[in-house]
């Protein structure tokens, strides 16, 4: 399976605009042989949260017809990134996964559970619980020749939520990241390649480059790993790019029983720790 991710910057306050542009790229990656596409996290707008609110929209709704219209266009797979979903809750907002089949039809949605909310001092500080309501639920879902494996950037830091989706199946688990460059330049690629490693999957992981509106810069990267943890393809970190890389799926069986450590696993025995 030819997989390609789109790394963008999607800082316009534009949100037409920036959706246009990375729909550029997906013809791109689909010129290049493309089954499955996937794009970064917010990749309909990137910028101050004062601006969530005019950015925000439903699912489905104009964003999610134009890429369902693009997969059907093309007859591949897109992983739409994620975009700003209304809540219930006034002044709250939904980061949101669309997934799309070669027919166009919105097959799957995720909202990021883990949600960024972190201080370094003298680098970066955010809270976007503040703005975000956070998912309750991991999803996977199945796509032509594989079984899918939802997340969402911060995501990242939490390994159980990766073993929970490859105990359920998922042959390729997927990144979509806004990475900011003081923490990505440090964990970006160990904690990328440790996800593949440690369950025997792909993994691709989006990211934007540039800055958002305020200026905040972002580490780009983007990456596609095998399940041995080697990287296949690396977009660079200062421009727009598309990445390719072909998908052995049949490593994902290889490695797993190789290194059972699916198999090997002692769950009943984790949540009991005794403490001396």
């Amino acid at each position: 399976m030819r997989a390609a991710i789109v790394q963008i910057n999607a800082c316009h306050a534009d949100r037409e605009k920036n959706v246009t542009n990375a729909l550029r790229l997906v013809d791109e990656a689909a010129a290049q042989g493309a089954e499955f596409v996937l794009l970064p996290e917010y990749m309909t707008f990137n910028g101050s949260y004062s601006l969530f609110e005019a950015m925000s929209e439903t699912v489905p709704g104009s964003t999610t017809e134009l890429i369902g219209a693009k997969a059907k266009q093309h007859g591949i797979s897109i992983h739409a990134g994620s975009l700003i979903e209304k809540s219930e809750v006034p002044g709250k907002f939904y980061n949101t996964s669309t997934v799309f089949n070669p027919k166009g039809e919105l097959v799957a949605t995720y909202r990021k559970i883990h949600l960024f909310d972190i201080d370094v001092p003298g680098e970066i500080t955010d809270t976007e619980s503040a703005y975000i309501k956070p998912g309750e639920q991991l999803r996977t879902v199945d796509m032509p020749g594989f079984r899918l494996g939802l997340s969402i950037c911060f995501d990242l830091r939490f390994p159980e939520l990766y073993r929970a989706l490859a105990g359920a199946g998922a042959d390729v688990l997927v990144i979509p990241s806004l990475f900011a460059l003081a923490t990505g330049k440090v964990h970006w690629h160990i904690l990328v390649r440790a996800r593949a490693i440690e369950n025997h999957s792909f993994v691709l992981a989006a990211g934007q480059h540039g800055q958002n509106m305020e200026g905040a810069p972002f580490f780009a990267h983007s990456l596609i790993v095998d399940p041995w943890g080697t990287i296949l393809a690396e977009a660079p970190g200062d421009a727009e790019a598309v990445i390719v890389a072909d998908l052995d799926l049949s490593q994902v069986a290889r490695r797993r029983e190789q290194i059972q450590v699916l198999k090997l696993r002692h769950p009943e025995l984790y949540s009991n720790v005794e403490c001396l």
